[in-house]
């Protein structure tokens, strides 16, 4: 089956560039779920943000702790829809507006890339948009292994004769044209899944974003983009990576590790409760050792044979020999991946790191020895409306999917897939859902 038949989630209209629009999203992660809606302005480019033709205002936003979601896949669905609907109820009480459709991000389900090659012969000449949609049609043609799903596929550039990296073919004069595609792609089952929690809510889905993605959309200014630089979103449950290069996405991989695995950790070396431990990790908890951690001392609550809190003080030296060499394991195996995909290059030059896990103290120091490059954290970037404790690394991916429809024009699909293929269930929780809200 070709790739275009595997698009199983469906397309996102592009936003024109003119016009304004209220966009809602949903950021469904292993540890919080948030619901954004923002109004989206036309504006005049910024200069740090060229990319962009949209400022985004926050009108309503919904934050609530995520249940029912193991490794950024769903393996609750009952609970995962019932928080869920609390992020949406909050965000539409805030923002005064019924939410009717959401794009969505999906974490889990073995994100990949594949990279697929097409060329065509330049009919009349010059090539025209007629020509560019048969090479790209071309490279479509391709197939994927069964069971998995298209989440994107963007054209990384393209090529005339022997002239490669070109950007707009169109107009010009040649004879054979090429294109690279970059195809993200996941389980199929997991982005089903996903999707039936989130229409059991009776909301329609705009299209589903890779996370990784719509995090560098968030976080990275153009000038990042084009040079070459590597994305590492560090969830509570997955840490997912982004390749930018050239001013595109250009590779996508997640690791089912992250910062809820430093907690357990945490809450097993100290014996103390998983609650107790995300609050050790939140106020004492480093990557990195410094000299006076033998000296601060930190009440570690423990529960004895009466099942009581009973507190025991210990050197804070000691939670960092417990939280550096799992944030370390996190590193190596990002390196690991980046190496083995051929990306290695990209990390010797610039690594953000972004993601709620990513605000750990120490951690850019770490990265730093582990990555060999440089290192800054990243935190959304253009958003207007947002409150305090949303400006943080936390929030890049649900930003990031308000800037998507803004870029969602450089995406190549001929086939619009209907909410039949998504999740098996003919869209009829939808149907009743409307029906309902036409009704009552």
């Amino acid at each position: 089956m070709s790739l275009l038949h595997n698009g199983l989630t469906p397309r996102l209209k592009p936003l024109s560039s003119r016009k304004g629009a209220t966009l809602s999203v949903l950021d469904i992660g292993t540890s919080k779920i948030v619901c954004l809606v923002a109004q989206l302005v036309p504006m005049e480019g910024l200069e740090a943000l060229r990319g962009r033709t949209h400022l985004a205002r926050i009108v309503g936003i919904g934050h609530q702790r995520s249940l029912g979601i193991k490794g950024g896949a769903v393996v609750d669905l009952e609970a995962a829809e019932g928080a869920i609907r609390q992020a949406i109820h909050a965000a539409e009480r805030m923002a005064k507006v019924e939410i009717q459709s959401v794009v969505v991000n999906l974490t889990g389900g073995r994100l990949a890339s594949q990279h697929f090659e097409g060329a065509a012969s330049v009919r009349g000449g010059s090539v025209s948009p007629t020509d560019v949609q048969r090479v790209l049609a071309t490279a479509s043609a391709h197939t994927l292994r069964p069971g998995q799903a298209v989440l994107h596929a963007l054209p990384t550039g393209f090529s005339l004769d022997a002239q490669p990296n070109i950007v707009e073919p169109c107009g010009m004069i040649g004879e054979r044209l090429g294109v690279d595609l970059h195809v993200v792609t996941s389980d199929a089952a997991a982005a089903r899944n996903l999707m039936l929690a989130v229409e059991r809510c009776h909301l329609g889905i705009e299209t589903v974003v890779a996370t990784p993605y719509a995090a560098g959309l968030s976080a990275l200014v153009d000038d990042e983009a084009e040079m070459g630089v590597v994305v590492v979103d560090m969830g509570g449950g997955t840490t997912s990576v982004g390749v930018f290069a050239g001013g595109h996405v250009v590779h996508v991989d997640a690791l089912a590790v992250g910062g809820h695995h430093v907690t357990m950790d945490i809450a097993r070396g100290l014996t103390t409760r998983v609650a107790a431990a995300e609050r050790l990790k939140t106020l004492y908890g480093s990557a990195m050792a410094t000299s006076s951690d033998d000296r601060d001392m930190i009440a570690v609550h423990q529960v004895d044979e009466d099942e009581r809190d009973v507190p025991h003080h210990l050197p804070r030296s000691h939670l960092v020999r417990i939280i550096r060499p799992r944030v370390e394991e996190i590193l190596e195996l990002v390196r690991e991946r980046l190496k083995n995909a051929g990306f290695a290059a990209q990390a010797g030059r610039r690594v953000v790191l972004t993601g709620g896990a990513s605000q750990l103290v120490g951690l850019p120091d770490l990265a730093k020895k582990v990555l060999q490059g440089q290192i800054r954290i990243g935190r959304p970037l253009g958003i207007k409306g947002l409150p305090e404790a949303a400006k943080g690394p936390a929030f890049s991916a649900a930003v990031g999917l308000l800037v998507y429809p803004q870029v969602a024009h450089a995406e190549h699909f001929e086939i619009r897939a209907s909410r039949h293929a998504a999740t098996g269930t003919d869209g009829y929780l939808s149907k009743v859902g409307r029906w309902f809200r036409e009704s009552f």
